[in-house]
C-alpha cells in the first residue's frame, strides 16, 4: 500500500473510534464489545505498526473531544492500551509469514489483544496508585479478561473477517504466502 492509501485507512479508522462507541452504546453493548478497539487493530494490522500505534493515540483522544467517550480520566489507561494494540499487531503483521493469511492474523491478533490489555493495567494501576487509591492483580483480571470476553470474542471473530473482506474487495493488498517482501526481491 502506499504511504497516501496508509494514511487515509489510517484517518478513516481513527474516525470509526469516534462514531462506532456511540452506535453501540445507543444499544446498550459499548461497554461490553469495546468497538473503539476494532479500527485501531484493523488499522494496525492493515497499515503497520507506525499507523496503528498513532491510531491508538489519536482515536481515543479525538473520540473524547467530539463524544465526551471515553471520559477524560478513561484516556490514561485507554491510550497505552489501544497504543499497543496498533503498534504490536502491525509489528506482528511485519514479522509472521505462515504462507496462510488467516494464521497471520490471528498470530498479530492475539498477542496484541493481550499485551494491549497488560499496558492499560499497568497504566491504570500506576494511574490509581499515584491518587492514593489500591489496584490489584484481581481487579485487573476482572476489568481486562472476565469483563472483556464478549468483546475479545468479537474481535476474535470480527477484525480477521474484515480483513479477508477488505483484501477480497482489492481495498488491501493481499499478503505475501510465506515470505517477507524484502526477501522475495532478493531471491
Amino acid at each position: 500500500m502506499s504511504s497516501i492509501k496508509k494514511i487515509t485507512f489510517c484517518a478513516i479508522c481513527t474516525a470509526l473510534c469516534s462514531v462506532l462507541p456511540p452506535a453501540f452504546h445507543m444499544l446498550a453493548l459499548g461497554s461490553v464489545f469495546s468497538p473503539m478497539h476494532i479500527p485501531v487493530l484493523l488499522c494496525g494490522l492493515v497499515c503497520g505498526w507506525p499507523y496503528g500505534a498513532f491510531c491508538g493515540v489519536a482515536g481515543p483522544i479525538v473520540a473524547s473531544m467530539i463524544t465526551g467517550m471515553p471520559p477524560t480520566a478513561a484516556l490514561v489507561h485507554m491510550i497505552p492500551e489501544l497504543c499497543v494494540y496498533g503498534l504490536v499487531c502491525g509489528v506482528l503483521m511485519e514479522l509472521v509469514h505462515t504462507g496462510r493469511p488467516y494464521v497471520d492474523v490471528y498470530c498479530a491478533l492475539a498477542p496484541a489483544m493481550l499485551l494491549g490489555r497488560v499496558a492499560g493495567g499497568v497504566a491504570r494501576a500506576l494511574f490509581m496508585l499515584g491518587g492514593g487509591q489500591s489496584y490489584s492483580l484481581a481487579l485487573w483480571a476482572g476489568a481486562y479478561l472476565v469483563e472483556a470476553v464478549p468483546g475479545i470474542v468479537l474481535h476474535l471473530l470480527l477484525v480477521p473477517a474484515l480483513v479477508a473482506a477488505l483484501t477480497r474487495a482489492g481495498l488491501i493488498p493481499p499478503r505475501s504466502l510465506g515470505k517477507r517482501p524484502d526477501k522475495e526481491a532478493a531471491v
